[in-house]
């Protein structure tokens, strides 16, 4: 019976705030009750270096003596009412941009302050531009130089640009 108490818990919820700098955030559970602890070991674990405040996510808790805390993200989905709104000037957003493919990329470098980076697709010469709007919609809040990453790329009128960002362990698990 004791097992059972300490087996982690699947719980559905919003992320607080989550700062990378810090190394931690926290969740809002759905059903209420105190904040959860998001460390990011347990995020890093999920693909992806940072979250977005306000995003969906679901996660394993487990109770320690210092209250509740995630051990696994389970999945991640962008906050509610953000959408990508693209101009003519950018090229129009695809019908359906879901149907594009997943490239798998590196990031070049982004600068959150700045709203924008580059990335880098596997065999591919070409930048990819990628915007902070983008990282929004994603659910994700940042990106660091060096991370691997899956995009979904459309020509643009200066170029290819990213319309999702997928962390790389969430793109091996879709298959």
């Amino acid at each position: 019976m004791e097992d059972e108490d300490k087996a982690p818990l699947a719980i559905q919820g919003r992320v607080k705030w989550f700062d990378p700098g810090k190394g931690f955030g926290f969740i809002v559970a759905d059903e209420g009750g105190a904040d959860i602890l998001l460390h990011a070991n347990v995020l890093r674990n999920f693909g992806q270096s940072s979250v977005s405040d306000g995003a969906a996510i679901t996660v394993k808790v487990q109770k320690t003596p210092r209250g509740q805390q995630a051990v696994e993200v389970i999945e991640i989905a962008p906050p509610p009412g953000v959408q990508l709104n693209l101009t003519e000037e950018d090229g129009g957003l695809p019908e359906d941009y879901a149907d594009l493919a997943l490239e798998p990329a590196r990031v070049k470098w982004f600068d959150k302050d700045k709203g924008f980076g580059f990335a880098n697709v596997f065999g591919r010469p070409e930048d990819v531009f990628v915007h902070v709007e983008v990282l929004r919609v994603s659910g994700f809040a940042d990106l660091q130089a060096g991370e691997a990453v899956c995009l979904r790329i459309m020509e643009g009128k200066r170029g290819r640009m990213a319309v999702q960002v997928v962390s790389w362990e969430s793109a091996l698990r879709r298959g």
